[in-house]
């Protein structure tokens, strides 16, 4: 295969990976859809496994998988990153940057991205990773968000939006406290085989509004609460 055929193939990927799985998840958005296809999402895909990089599933980002690290499914990804209606001059807080590939979709869409890892190997991943797709204005740290009362989470609070890249119980009041006005969070929250997106906005110093506009099973976020299951 010449390498003109084989970027020609990366491409046709690249088109069905939008028309054939993002859009029917009801992506609709012109900006969200033009970044994906300018995006390399094959930057963020461990080596060895570049050919599953447009396939509609989760791919693990470390061998053996381990804690549900991994690159969420594309639609995934793309109708997260959409819903929290991104403005160019917002601010972001990413929970679990994996690879890096949410970061580097919000980036396009944002002013700068606040992006936190738990896992050292994988903070390091994405800083190489972002560089090498030329996204400037991702910060990525090695920390444990949810560690002291997400004390890693507050140092560029208020926040414009913020992305919890896996699930969770439910999210966490000291995080919707880091939200601007008028800020949204988006998680996945609940337990298998029922999860559902959450959306979050901020309409006043103490109110919130919530929608759950579909569903998802995702991957849980280490260390995050989970609610006592004992009952009498």
């Amino acid at each position: 295969m010449t390498a003109t055929s084989a970027a020609f193939d990366i491409e046709t990927a690249r088109f069905n990976m939008i028309e054939q799985q993002i859009r029917p998840w009801d992506v609709l958005d012109p900006k969200v859809l033009e970044l994906l296809g300018e995006v390399k999402r094959e930057l963020f895909v461990p080596e060895g496994q570049r050919a599953l990089a447009f396939v509609d599933m989760d791919i693990p980002l470390t061998h053996p998988a381990r804690l549900g690290q991994c690159l969420l499914a594309p639609r995934l990804e793309a109708r997260m990153v959409q819903d929290l209606q991104l403005q160019p001059g917002d601010k972001v807080l990413e929970i679990g940057t994996g690879s890096g590939y949410s970061a580097a979709l919000m980036a396009r869409l944002a002013a700068q991205v606040l992006s936190l890892e738990i896992d050292p190997a994988l903070a390091s991943l994405a800083r190489g990773r972002l560089i090498q797709a030329g996204v400037t204005n991702v910060e990525v740290r090695q920390a444990d968000a949810a560690a002291n009362g997400f004390a890693a989470c507050q140092a560029g609070a208020p926040y414009d939006a913020i992305l919890l890249s896996g699930s969770v119980a439910e999210v966490p009041a000291a995080l919707l406290q880091l939200l601007a006005p008028g800020g949204r969070l988006i998680a996945v929250t609940g337990d298998e085989p029922m999860m559902r997106a959450t959306l979050i906005t901020r309409t006043g110093e103490a109110t919130f509004q919530t929608a759950q506009p579909w569903d998802a099973i995702v991957p849980r976020l280490q260390h995050f609460p989970e609610p006592s299951r004992f009952s009498f």
